[in-house]
């Protein structure tokens, strides 16, 4: 699951629900966004989601394994490793 919480270790919050492996959070450096990885369709992809829990959005919808977002210094664009063709590759998306 994704959590949020004040710097102090109090105010927890759950952002995401279900019985789904959501790992690898990154937060979009304007700070309104988490990027992260999930096995919610059955596969690791790359999803998206307002900070405060709302909005959830599947970014990647490929057969491939999607796993370490990483965003650009401006937020626009989100790079992660992908096996979709067979190995392990760097990708990047577009991100509105």
């Amino acid at each position: 699951k994704i959590f949020v919480m004040d710097s102090d270790g109090t105010g927890a919050k759950k952002l995401t629900e279900g019985d789904f492996l959501d790992s690898w959070p990154a937060w979009r450096p304007d700070g309104k966004s988490i990027a992260f990885v999930s096995n919610r369709t059955g596969n690791y992809d790359i999803w998206l989601l307002q900070a405060d829990g709302t909005k959830l959005v599947n970014l990647t919808a490929d057969a491939g394994q999607d796993t370490a977002p990483a965003w650009s210094p401006d937020g626009k664009k989100l790079a992660f490793i992908s096996t979709r063709h067979g190995g392990s590759d760097i990708y990047t998306i577009e991100v509105k």
